[in-house]
């Protein structure tokens, strides 16, 4: 993944053990290539201009249906070749169904990699979705109770900032050091750390 590279995710990892090294609680970072694949997008925005095509064509020609149809397949199958492309298909895609998507992709990796079971519910994951150039941090209730509200907002808004200046790893690493710094006030290390989460960076391909 050109997003981050090999070397990249090692500093990343490294980040997460340096900031878990003062807390017992848990951060678990996660990279994914797309939430969605939105390949119902380019069929809807196709079907929706090719349903235009033909009013025009009936009301100010005498043009024989047939040839009317056939432009509105034409038309059709051109807008959806050129809708196909990753770039053209994403940049189609409204806003509030990629929030949701990367939501709810977030949602799913917050279970998928057991941050629901950390002692305490002190786990917190950063979750990328690259395609949708979206961070969401979801927390578990043990410290989301005890932070300020718009806390995370403000780590992601900072990190998503990063992110589209192409600092991407610096992003990770300070947002993983400001939710360390969270963590370590309301949850410093025990005696015992069990260190229930692995510390590397997560990357999920589609």
């Amino acid at each position: 993944m050109s997003f981050i590279s090999a070397k990249d995710a090692e500093r990343i990892s490294a980040a997460i053990t340096k900031a878990e090294r003062h807390t017992s609680g848990e951060i678990v970072a996660v990279v994914a290539d797309q939430s969605s694949r939105y390949q119902h997008i380019p069929f809807m925005w196709a079907a929706l201009l090719a349903l235009i095509v033909p009013w025009p064509l009936i009301h100010f020609t005498w043009m024989k249906v047939q040839w009317i149809f056939l432009i509105q397949l034409l038309v059709f199958l051109g807008l959806l070749a050129l809708a196909w492309h990753p770039r053209v298909r994403m940049s189609l895609v409204p806003k509030a169904i990629l929030n949701a998507n990367t939501r709810r992709r977030a949602s799913e990796q917050f279970l998928a990699q057991n941050l629901h079971t950390t002692s305490g519910r002190t786990g917190v994951l950063i979750f990328v979705s690259v395609a949708e150039k979206r961070v969401e941090i979801i927390a578990d209730s043990g410290i989301d109770a005890l932070v300020e509200k718009g806390t995370w907002q403000n780590i992601v808004d900072d990190f998503t900032a990063d992110i589209s200046a192409r600092k991407q790893v610096e992003g990770f690493e300070k947002a993983i050091a400001r939710i360390g710094e969270r963590l370590a006030a309301h949850f410093p290390p025990g005696t015992i750390d069990p260190n229930e989460l692995p510390d590397h960076l997560i990357v999920l391909r589609s």
